[in-house]
């Protein structure tokens, strides 16, 4: 039985970067920093939730060399997703990462399931910032057609 999402990698151009971002800029807490030969294995996470881990990897394997250069050439282009933070007020979480530097693509703005805001992190990827507020398919207008899990 799966219980939760305990892991989830995030590529990104330099590790010791990506870290500094993560950890001095975002907040974010060193989990794991463990090299192992030529492999180093780092991982951070959102303070209050201790049982999730973000892995900071740079293309390579176990990738092949092609798909670590696909990989490579999206981080330049600024089309990775790494995924959504959940924030308790987005417009003052804007102001402050725009504050330390952070790059926004889009400003706060309402949208039916919250205030929602997207950023890029130093390696190109883009993070979705969300204060998430109740919704209903209404809220979406009348040919909204979506499934929404219980929660």
């Amino acid at each position: 039985m799966i219980k939760n999402v305990y892991l989830m990698g995030v590529f990104v151009n330099d590790i010791d970067e990506a870290k500094d971002f993560y950890v001095d800029v975002l907040g974010f807490e060193l989990r794991e920093d463990v090299t192992v030969g030529d492999y180093r294995w780092l991982t951070v996470g959102v303070p209050n939730q201790p049982d999730m881990r973000v892995n900071l990897q740079v293309p390579g394997p176990p990738l092949d060399e092609e798909a670590a250069q696909f990989v490579t050439r999206m981080l330049a282009k600024g089309a990775m997703h790494a995924g959504g933070l959940q924030v308790d007020d987005c417009r003052n979480t804007y102001d402050e990462l725009t504050a330390k530097g952070v790059e926004f693509l889009s400003e706060p703005a309402d949208r039916p399931y919250g205030v929602e805001a997207v950023m890029r992190d130093n390696s190109g990827n883009w993070w979705v910032l969300v204060e998430p507020k109740a919704y209903t398919a209404g809220d979406f207008g009348p040919d909204a057609d979506i499934t929404k899990a219980a929660g």
